[in-house]
């Protein structure tokens, strides 16, 4: 397993690391996850045995979500993180979709960037309570991910909860994404980028694909019909220097239904001038 938690680099003064059309051919069927909790006890795996996902992993990763999920309950009591308050729609609204997109991520990147799904170098943009990063971070530990996130006390509590886990394979950076952007100690080093429940597809566009390398994907967790943003988004998409690939749905089988990830691929450099101001992009999409 990889050894990656947060270390001391040197980065600007703006960064602080927190103590604490999309998948071209791909087949149209849907990728489903579908398991779901009828008590208000914590997960057990039994519970879980429906997701083929969820089946996959070892003991070990399934009692990391277990005492993620408990984690996040309880410290959501004293800061607001999610505003879900239950455990079974922890496990349908978060940890499912979260572990949801891994398909479209692995079945896309084998595909268009020709490389090994081994040793992912992810980031997740905005991640807030850790979602979908730290999730994916359980699920592939071979992964190396990058929680970027901006408010203090959620990065305290991505620190806290990274450290009851034992994930070794995480690192928090505490900053906007417009900064980090523009730090070559980010900008395209990454070979994914995700986002959920941050912003629309043109701000998105504009601060996540300005971290992928080239040949590298963007990948966005969206809902059940997002056609109309991502048209919007198409020309936001193109000045960062990717293409959008063929959709992929996600079907959920949680009361919030079918859910779909929106995927990029990374053709060529974001000029120097883009990502703008921190701000900027939620101001003025592109």
């Amino acid at each position: 397993m990889l050894v990656w938690r947060s270390v001391n680099i040197t980065v600007p003064n703006n960064v602080h690391f927190s103590l604490g059309n999309f998948i071209k051919r791909l087949p149209s069927s849907t990728i489903s996850c579908p398991y779901r909790l009828s008590t208000k006890t914590l997960v057990t795996t039994s519970a879980l045995s429906s997701s083929s996902y969820f089946e996959t992993l070892t003991s070990r990763q399934k009692d990391q979500l277990n005492l993620y999920v408990h984690t996040l309950l309880e410290w959501n009591q004293r800061m607001n993180l999610t505003a879900v308050r239950e455990v079974n729609e922890v496990m349908e609204r978060h940890i499912e979709d979260s572990l949801s997109i891994l398909p479209p991520i692995k079945n896309s990147y084998v595909s268009h960037c020709n490389n090994s799904i081994n040793n992912i170098n992810l980031v997740d943009v905005g991640s807030g309570a850790g979602l979908p990063g730290l999730i994916l971070a359980i699920a592939c530990p071979d992964w190396k991910v990058t929680l970027l996130e901006s408010m203090n006390k959620r990065c305290v509590f991505l620190e806290h909860v990274i450290g009851l886990t034992g994930l070794s394979n995480v690192k928090v950076v505490r900053g906007r994404a417009e900064s980090l952007g523009q730090d070559l100690c980010f900008r395209e080093q990454f070979d994914v980028a995700v986002a959920r429940a941050v912003a629309e597809m043109r701000i998105l566009a504009e601060y996540c694909l300005p971290l992928v390398r080239v040949g590298g994907l963007f990948v966005a967790a969206k809902g059940h019909d997002p056609q109309v943003e991502v048209r919007n988004a198409e020309r936001a998409i193109q000045m960062m220097g990717a293409s959008l690939l063929q959709p992929c749905s996600v079907e959920s089988h949680s009361p919030y239904g079918q859910r779909t990830a929106i995927i990029c691929l990374k053709d060529h450099s974001t000029p120097r001038k883009y990502p703008r101001d921190p701000g900027t992009p939620a101001k003025e999409p592109l």
